[in-house]
């Protein structure tokens, strides 16, 4: 069932979800206030960009014009409703398709900024694939995986150009391995934490296309207090 949300805490801001599929998570609030946005940027790609959380925020940060692809037309559809809805058409176009066909139809070192929240699990003999077709993909790499994301970076990027994804710990230095696989030099990194003296459960990490060496590590963020309420960092977001 389709409903209309208020996006965050953005005056006037909505978004349109399905109860049937993947509501926006923090993930998707996280990966838009970690990438570098500046008054150079001209051109965003979000890969993957779901009912459209990612591009609606950063269009609070950027007048730069932003493209969102989604692969799943009924989740297409979603993000077109939610652009439309808050008078964006100008600002974001999304696009219904597999990036990975379409990429090379976009010009050569054309975007400053590619951000991505992709499925965060491999696909094995072992991997328990949920029926619903929706989460199954946003899920598990059976549509993109870390080396088409990079690949496809390396080719639409603008030199110097950023790329920042959200993902999962574990999965740190094979991050790491694949950009440097495709001319990505990592600059900065973020661990997540969901309360102090806990192991992180999010990592946001971006890297710039034939970048100079020199990796920060930013400070750590931590979502929850110990009675479960949300931090004065992440409460910030949702202001």
């Amino acid at each position: 069932m389709e409903v209309i949300n208020y996006l965050l805490g953005f005056k006037n801001y909505y978004i349109v979800q399905d109860t049937q599929m993947f509501n926006f998570s923090l993930d998707s609030v996280l990966l838009p206030n970690f990438v570098t946005i500046n008054k150079n940027i001209n051109k965003i790609l979000d890969i993957g960009c779901g009912n459209a959380p990612i591009p609606l925020i950063l269009s609070t940060k950027t007048k730069a014009e932003i493209i969102g692809v989604e692969i799943q037309k009924e989740v297409f559809n979603l993000a077109t409703k939610s652009v439309k809805i808050n008078n964006l058409e100008q600002q974001i176009k999304i696009i219904n398709a597999d990036i990975k066909d379409i990429y090379n139809d976009f010009e050569t070192e054309s975007f400053d900024v590619i951000t991505c929240n992709p499925p965060f699990f491999k696909v094995n003999k072992e991997s328990n694939l949920n029926n619903n077709d929706y989460k199954t993909i946003a899920r598990h790499e059976v549509k993109l995986n870390l080396d088409d994301i990079f690949k496809i970076a390396k080719k639409i990027l603008k030199n110097n150009g950023y790329i920042a994804i959200v993902h999962r710990p574990e999965r740190l230095l094979e991050i790491l391995f694949t950009m440097k696989k495709y001319n990505i030099e990592p600059k900065k990194i973020q661990f997540i934490y969901p309360k102090k003296n806990m192991p992180a459960n999010i990592l946001l990490i971006e890297g710039t296309k034939n970048g100079k060496e020199g990796l920060k590590i930013l400070p750590p963020i931590y979502t929850h207090m110990k009675n479960g309420e949300y931090t004065k960092q992440i409460k910030k977001y949702f202001e």
